[in-house]
C-alpha cells in the first residue's frame, strides 16, 4: 500500500472513530459513558484518552526527527488541556473504567491531535528515519508511524462501535495489511518485550477468504518464520475474511469466528507465543 493510500484510510478511520465516540457519547446522555466489550476495563472515554495520547507521542517523534525514543512519562507530550474535567476524564489505568461524563474538550484535543499528526504524515512522506520500535524489522521511518497508527484507528475504531452496536468489519485493504505487519514486526516486539517461551517449531497457517492472501508462521526457538504463500503443511490453519483475520490476530474476535482445520488447540496457544501487551 503505497503512502497516499495509508493517508486517506488514517483520515477516514479517524472520522469513523470520531462518529463512533460522538454516538457512545449522545447515547449515554447523562448515564455513564459505555463500556468498550473488546477491550476489558476501558470505557469509551479511556479509548479516546489513549489515542489521542498515543498521537501525540508520534507527532512528538516526528516534529522533531527524534532517533531515540522520547520520554513518555513526560506530561508535555500529551498536550493536555487544563481544563480540570478534561483531567478527570482522562484513563486511569491503574483503577476502575472511566465512566465519564466525557466533556466536548476531551473529544476536540483528540480532534486536533489526529489531524496534526495527520499533516505531519503529509509533509514528511514515508522515507523520513526517525526512532520507531521495530527492532527486528529494522523499519525506522515515518511511514512505519503511518501504518502502524492506521492500523490501530481502525482496531480502536471497531471498538468504539462495537460499544453501541454491531461493528463493521475493518477495510479489506487496511486488513490485508495488518495481518503480515502482525507477524513480521510486532510478534517478534511482543515476544522479546513479554519473555515469551521458545518456539517448538509451531507451524501456523492464515488463510485469507476474501481476496489472495496466505502466511504460514513458525515459531523456532526465539525466531518467528513468515512465508507468504501456500507453503509447507502447518499444524493449524485458521480461514477467514481479512478483516477477521485481522481481528484475530488483536484479540478482537475469538477463534470460533475462523475456520479452523488440523490442530485446533494450537490455535490458542499461539497468544502464548506472542503475548498481548
Amino acid at each position: 500500500m503505497d503512502h497516499s493510500t495509508r493517508l486517506s484510510h488514517f483520515r477516514n478511520e479517524t472520522s469513523a472513530f470520531e462518529e463512533a465516540v460522538r454516538r457512545a457519547i449522545d447515547a449515554a446522555g447523562a448515564a455513564p459513558v459505555p463500556l468498550v466489550p473488546s477491550c476489558p476495563g476501558w470505557s469509551v472515554a479511556d479509548l479516546v484518552g489513549h489515542l489521542g495520547a498515543v498521537h501525540r507521542f508520534v507527532a512528538r517523534i516526528l516534529r522533531e526527527r527524534l532517533a531515540q525514543a522520547p520520554d513518555h512519562t513526560d506530561p508535555t507530550i500529551f498536550e493536555l488541556p487544563r481544563d480540570p474535567a478534561v483531567r478527570a476524564a482522562w484513563p486511569k489505568p491503574e483503577g476502575e473504567p472511566n465512566r465519564g461524563p466525557v466533556p466536548p474538550a476531551l473529544t476536540q484535543w483528540f480532534a486536533q491531535g489526529a489531524r496534526q499528526l495527520e499533516a505531519l504524515f503529509g509533509e514528511l512522506g514515508p522515507d523520513v528515519p526517525v526512532w520507531t520500535w521495530s527492532a527486528d524489522s529494522g523499519d525506522r521511518t515515518s511511514g512505519f508511524w503511518l501504518r502502524m497508527q492506521t492500523i490501530e484507528l481502525a482496531v480502536h475504531r471497531w471498538d468504539a462501535q462495537s460499544a453501541t452496536g454491531v461493528p463493521e468489519p475493518v477495510d479489506a485493504a487496511i486488513a490485508a495489511d495488518a495481518v503480515p505487519q502482525s507477524f513480521e514486526t510486532m510478534a517478534p516486539f511482543r515476544r522479546a518485550a513479554a519473555g515469551a517461551p521458545a518456539g517448538a517449531g509451531e507451524r501456523y497457517r492464515f488463510r485469507r477468504t476474501d481476496g489472495p492472501g496466505a502466511w504460514n508462521v513458525t515459531f523456532s526457538g526465539d525466531l518467528v518464520l513468515v512465508e507468504h504463500g501456500p507453503g509447507a503443511a502447518a499444524d493449524v490453519e485458521a480461514a477467514g475474511t481479512a478483516s477477521d483475520l485481522m481481528l484475530f490476530l488483536w484479540r478482537r474476535i475469538p477463534a470460533s469466528a475462523l475456520r479452523v482445520t488440523g490442530d485446533a488447540q494450537l490455535l490458542p496457544h499461539y497468544f502464548t507465543l506472542v503475548p498481548p501487551l
